[in-house]
């Protein structure tokens, strides 16, 4: 693993399966993270979406789901505009922790995608990550 993957380790007050509905649900997705065009399904490509100004759907971030392994492992492509079509993995591994779900996220391959000028965009997915994870913990409190 890079010294520029994106590791992040969070702990939930809801059961694994819970965290997971979170995590592939096309509608709980829009809650915490970015509307999605369909349920996340092993082996199809996803896309998540923003609206513009006009309520028109943009592609936000797009990628393939490479393994699903419900309620424990997650692992997919993940692409943005800066990327310029090149893929990064993220993978998402729930643990049972205390009565409830510990989650460790991956992000990798970022500086491998973006060269030289990685660490600006490196900064801002990791604060994206804190923001979008703490978006998350809140919606799964029980």
């Amino acid at each position: 693993m890079s010294t520029t993957s994106i590791i992040k380790s969070v702990f939930f007050n809801a059961p694994r399966e819970t965290v997971w509905e979170f995590l592939t649900d096309k509608d709980k997705l829009g809650i915490w993270y970015h509307p999605a065009e369909s349920d996340l399904v092993e082996g199809q490509d996803y896309s998540l979406y923003r609206l513009d100004e006009a309520g028109e759907k943009v592609p936000q971030i797009t990628g393939r789901v490479l393994e699903m392994k419900v309620p424990w492992r997650l692992v997919t492509t993940f692409v943005i505009g800066p990327f310029q079509g090149q893929e990064t993995t993220i993978t998402w591994i729930l643990e049972e922790a205390a009565g409830g779900t510990r989650l460790v996220l991956t992000h990798e391959g970022i500086a491998e995608v973006m060269g030289d000028g990685a660490m600006h965009l490196l900064m801002a997915l990791d604060h994206g990550w804190d923001k979008h994870l703490g978006d998350l913990r809140s919606q799964t409190s029980s």
